[in-house]
């Protein structure tokens, strides 16, 4: 791989069920350097490439290696995406763009790898638990769907672990939760933890408090609920105490966040760390700060203070994932 003082460009991607973020980076200090990001919205487009050509139209510039983080599995240099009607190949991609190499990783495989990138300032910390260097970490992250990834410190290097964790069983911690699962199972069959922990599943965890006449929905959350993403509306109304359905879905969605935490935690033994990141957790930081998350995070009987010992922090910056394609890219030789 080329250094900055060639001013080489590599391209970066993360490619999610909502938007895509092309960046082209070039070689830093400490990290790769951002010089231009553009956004797209997946659904717009038939394919990747299709976005991949509106960016170099926009940016005409030299590449020769390309990452690209995306929103599902990835196997032999190949993905169907999980929220997307999209086939994704390394080979295609790089034979259409005449690259000399791209690789295509999972988007939490891509966001991982920025951790130990990323500065103090991009982190929200939820626990007063100090990070043993050299350790563990894992990540969690709720957004349109829910990912998982590790990363595993072995022989004086972290190497990145992928996961489609996302889609294991949701494991309810009380009544309530066995009774939500049970509406779950009669809509969908197998529930999975995404059902309740992502954009859609805060609005099944509202749809099944609302079904079961816990409270009546109001006229105007109604129309909102129509007008904009059900999910943010939920959480807006919540998160201004405006609602009390909404404060109980919201509450509850929280509760099995940590309790997902934890579990994931315990996994990978990630004493170095556990990450919050997805568009969610920073749109509703105020309620993480609480001790709904925390308190479920550690709720596991025996390891209650291993847990406690486990630093959680929220990722700030929306580009991690992006940071960590570029990374992957300037890592080939």
């Amino acid at each position: 791989m080329t250094t900055s003082k060639d001013k080489t460009f590599v391209l970066a991607g993360d490619i999610g069920g909502t938007k895509t973020n092309l960046g082209l980076f070039l070689k830093g200090k400490k990290r790769p350097v951002p010089k231009v990001i553009e956004t797209f919205p997946s659904q717009n487009s038939p394919d990747l490439e299709h976005i991949i050509r509106q960016f170099l139209e926009m940016h005409p510039v030299p590449v020769t290696h390309a990452c690209f983080g995306v929103a599902g599995p990835v196997v032999n240099g190949k993905s169907k995406t999980t929220n997307l009607p999209w086939s994704v190949s390394e080979d295609r991609i790089k034979k259409q763009f005449k690259f000399h190499h791209v690789k295509l990783v999972n988007d939490l495989t891509a966001t991982v790898m920025a951790i130990p990138l990323l500065s103090k300032d991009e982190f929200y910390p939820l626990n007063q638990a100090a990070s043993i260097k050299d350790q563990n970490l894992a990540l969690i992250a709720p957004g349109t769907g829910l990912g998982n990834a590790m990363l595993i410190y072995q022989n004086g290097r972290y190497l990145p672990v992928s996961s489609e964790g996302g889609h294991a069983d949701f494991a309810p911690n009380n009544e309530a939760e066995i009774k939500l699962w049970r509406f779950l199972h009669q809509h969908y069959g197998h529930v999975s933890i995404e059902r309740v922990l992502s954009g859609s599943g805060l609005v099944n965890i509202y749809n099944w408090l609302k079904d079961s006449g816990r409270f009546d929905e109001p006229e105007w959350l109604e129309q909102k609920r129509k007008k904009m993403q059900p999910a943010k509306a939920i959480a807006e109304a919540a998160l201004t105490n405006r609602d009390p359905g909404c404060v109980e879905a919201l509450n509850m969605f929280v509760s099995i966040f940590g309790a997902a935490a934890g579990n994931l935690a315990l996994t990978g033994i990630t004493t170095g760390g556990v990450y919050l990141g997805g568009g969610i957790p920073p749109k509703i930081l105020s309620k993480l700060k609480d001790d709904t998350f925390i308190r479920a995070f550690t709720n596991k009987g025996r390891f209650k203070g291993f847990l406690e010992r486990i630093p959680v922090n929220v990722i700030l910056n929306d580009k991690a994932a992006l940071i960590g394609a570029a990374y992957c890219a300037m890592m080939v030789k």
